[in-house]
């Protein structure tokens, strides 16, 4: 599948912020399916490129001028297909990595309670265990816009029963690894019927096969129509846009993501 992308991130402040520094995860992480025939970022000032601990591509953004309007864009082509998981010869970091949890993924007696009520079906047929058991996060936890915000521990969200991706992807991340199973948090994009969507998230775990996705929100496995940018124990360690400021006073955020379908030398 040959998508065409474009990420706008627009912060306005109330005041002008002294100086920033931001930590963008805006470059497609390849393999596993992914190939990156072409990628840009538009920032509004030179920035260092390195890769982070998980080995994500990660551009550090830092601003020593006052500003009252922070303007990110990224854009470009990839293909994508809709292969089997395999072992990625690439993936340098063991997958014993994803067994530990993090201060958005520590679970709690209600978190071990639900996991371990899959915990039978998981050890006889892994994939069919973890079907099922995304199948019954999504009932007890049903996608709600608006009900948490980026700081919002997997636990509280999944006491509450309601979320969004983010949630889902580290409640789901969080029972896996309950159950044995190494399981990591997913920020990318998803092509879907509409041009006009938000960046998404999702889990990955590794099975015997290789690193297979789970999307609890849409109930499905992740595709070709799934392009990931960054992996990480949770939100924090893959989100996109992750930075830190002085001054401004309050904070606008507006964002907008095109994902649509193109054949190869489409015009961008």
């Amino acid at each position: 599948m040959h998508l065409l992308i474009a990420h706008e991130t627009v912060y306005r402040y109330d005041r002008l912020v002294q100086r920033s520094t931001q930590y963008l995860r805006l470059t497609p992480r390849p393999g596993h399916g992914l190939k990156v025939l072409s990628w840009q970022l538009t920032l509004p000032a030179p920035a260092s490129r390195c890769l982070d601990a998980y080995g994500n591509t990660m551009h550090v953004l830092t601003l020593d001028k006052p500003v009252s309007e922070i303007h990110l864009l990224a854009r470009g082509e990839v293909e994508t297909d809709d292969r089997a998981p395999t072992p990625d010869p690439e993936d340098e970091w063991p997958a014993q990595l994803f067994l530990r949890d993090s201060a958005l993924t520590r679970a709690d007696a209600a978190l071990r309670q639900f996991a371990h009520g899959h915990a039978a079906q998981v050890a006889s047929d892994p994939l069919a265990g973890l079907l099922h058991m995304m199948q019954a996060l999504v009932v007890v936890m049903p996608y709600t816009p608006g009900s948490t915000d980026a700081a919002t521990p997997a636990a509280e969200a999944f006491a509450n029963q309601n979320g969004v991706c983010q949630d889902h992807a580290q409640v789901f991340a969080t029972c896996a690894r309950l159950l044995g199973l190494p399981a990591r948090y997913v920020s990318g994009y998803l092509a879907t019927d509409s041009e006009h969507v938000a960046s998404h998230a999702w889990t990955e775990v590794r099975l015997p096969q290789g690193w297979l996705g789970f999307d609890v929100s849409n109930q499905c496995l992740a595709n070709g129509r799934y392009v990931r940018l960054a992996i990480g124990a949770d939100y924090a360690d893959a989100c996109p846009v992750r930075g830190m400021r002085l001054g401004g006073g309050v904070e606008h955020l507006q964002t907008a993501v095109q994902v649509s379908h193109g054949g190869k030398g489409a015009e961008q």
